[in-house]
């Protein structure tokens, strides 16, 4: 009776760990390019360059494109996030401290994927960034960085996404252009959202709190989901194992996953002071 009790706790804490990793843990996992049931310690992003249309002559071959073929490779990372419950704890908890417990695994391992992925962002280099020119976010700025993915041929297809500071969010946020019914209709207002988060030139603009800063100077990046890649050997797992030394539950949640930066030129870094 005691061990079908227990299977019971494990099997409903493993379900409330994976809804909640789904539900709040990462804010970017679902902006990128996903693989998942990576099997082996690598994953493989292909590259395909661009295609050019030709004539061809009555009667001719027709011609080939010649695309380019590259690929990137992502290396899977293991991590971990535990905790202890002790047994008698437990009688004095309800199901909202339980769900606590799982909601911190979950959202500890989130914020990890999240930095994986804002790694790789930050990794596109000087001649996709935008200085800062000593001061805030701007419009001028993010002008420039559309002007960017525009001129590359980034497409401009639903699947473009900005992740700035909450500093350069609220900037933005006293911007007409981004701001006000007059630019964007009524059903684009970022004050009327449940979240924090709006669609402005085609792009999904959010806030993120662990976008790099260094003195002073805070990284904003606007990319196409095909630009960045992120790989899943395994998703959310937890395990909790029983330790008579300690009268406790030792909750384990760990995961398996990589990220890498795939085109470069998808990526525009857009930097912001921060006074």
């Amino acid at each position: 009776m005691a061990i079908t009790i227990d299977q019971a706790f494990i099997k409903q804490f493993e379900r409330e760990v994976h809804e909640a990793y789904q539900r709040q843990g990462s804010k970017l996992r679902n902006t990128v390019r996903t693989i998942n049931n990576v099997n082996g310690s690598e994953a493989i992003f292909q590259k395909v360059g661009k295609g050019t249309a030709t004539t061809k002559s009555t009667h001719g071959m027709v011609p080939v494109m010649n695309l380019d073929h590259s690929n990137v490779t992502a290396t899977l990372q293991d991590f971990y996030a535990g905790d202890w419950v002790d047994k008698l704890d437990e009688l004095k908890l309800n199901i909202d401290e339980r769900q606590i417990i799982a909601n911190a695994g979950a959202n500890a391992l989130g914020r990890k994927t999240d930095d994986m992925i804002i790694t790789e962002l930050a990794s596109v280099g000087a001649g996709q960034e935008i200085a800062d020119g000593a001061v805030g976010m701007t419009l001028d700025k993010v002008m420039t960085a559309l002007g960017m993915l525009g001129d590359a041929d980034v497409p401009d297809d639903g699947e473009r996404f900005a992740i700035v500071g909450w500093k350069q969010w609220s900037e933005l946020l006293k911007l007409q252009e981004f701001a006000s019914a007059d630019f964007v209709g009524q059903d684009e207002l970022p004050f009327r959202a449940p979240i924090q988060a709006k669609r402005w030139l085609g792009t999904l603009f959010m806030p993120h709190s662990a976008l790099p800063v260094a003195s002073n100077v805070r990284s904003s990046f606007w990319y196409h989901k095909s630009a960045i890649g992120h790989a899943s050997g395994s998703d959310v797992q937890t395990d909790i194992s029983w330790h008579g030394d300690r009268a406790a539950h030792f909750v384990n949640n760990m995961m398996s996953q990589g990220s890498k930066l795939i085109d470069a030129t998808g990526v525009v870094e857009i930097k912001a002071l921060e006074s």
